[in-house]
């Protein structure tokens, strides 16, 4: 570890440490080391696909088959929280943060062990038609269309069965983005993990914080944008999981280096 690297992770240790009123901000690049492909970047899925094409709501409304082509070949249900998912659920346990909000919908923050988590861009584990409205688990959903691309409703026979993220061209959450920006106008402090804040009104909570007086900590494998123009930041260096630096009292370790990306399967 460099000196300057060293220097900036004790700077967020102990900016942590002081925390009483911190929050969490997390994008793809913290769900990588759980085997979740990022999207933007170097590599990144949308790299090799057109996110208009497998992920906007009006090509939904339009084929749904190439989502759940997409969905079939790309998917990783079987992903399992790593530990920086599992050092976020210590620092909300010693008390330094109040809450992580996700632009993830893996639900992998939740498996953690998390206890408040606020996702704003919906979550992947559950299925509604656009038709009739009937909601199904994902895990049933996925076996129809591993047997048939794409599925059909099981209650209306309907063509549109759409996970329940936020797609391309929907608006978010509402009740979740204003929960979202309370505990920001709260926060003290913000750890942004694995995201590219370019992805708004999301990458829009850590700006928020920021006008009302909050430090932020960027952890992520690719320059960020500043969330507002004359605000400092704290940038900590990120190692793989056997050589992460310890973070404060905790003893828990913040695992591989994040890539970022907006959205999740």
């Amino acid at each position: 570890m460099t000196t300057a690297t060293e220097a900036a992770v004790a700077q967020a240790a102990a900016l942590l440490r002081r925390a009483r009123s911190g929050i969490a901000f997390t994008g793809a690049g913290v769900s990588v080391e759980s085997g979740i492909p990022h999207f933007r970047g170097e590599g990144g899925l949308w790299t090799k696909f057109d996110p208009y094409k497998v992920a906007h709501i009006d090509t939904f409304r339009k084929d749904p088959s190439q989502y759940w082509t997409y969905s079939l070949n790309h998917r990783r249900p079987e992903a399992e929280p790593n530990p920086a998912h599992r050092a976020l659920v210590e620092l909300e346990r010693l008390g330094h943060l109040r809450a992580v909000i996700t632009q993830n919908t893996d639900g992998l923050h939740q498996r953690a062990g998390s206890k408040e988590v606020i996702e704003l861009h919906g979550s992947s584990h559950s299925v509604v038609c656009l038709d009739c409205e009937a909601r199904f688990p994902r895990d049933q959903v996925d076996r129809m269309n591993r047997e048939h691309c794409p599925p059909s409703c099981p209650a209306c026979g309907g063509q549109f069965l759409k996970p329940t993220v936020v797609l391309f061209g929907e608006a978010l959450p509402m009740p979740a983005l204003r929960e979202a920006q309370a505990l920001a106008m709260a926060a003290d402090v913000v750890l942004i993990v694995g995201s590219s804040l370019q992805v708004y009104p999301a990458a829009g909570i850590p700006r928020l914080a920021r006008q009302h007086g909050a430090e932020l900590c960027i952890v992520n494998a690719e320059p960020t944008p500043k969330p507002a123009r004359s605000c400092p930041r704290s940038s900590a260096g990120w190692r793989p999981a056997r050589e992460s630096p310890r973070l404060g009292r905790s003893g828990r370790r913040l695992g591989k280096q994040p890539r970022s990306a907006p959205w999740a399967r």
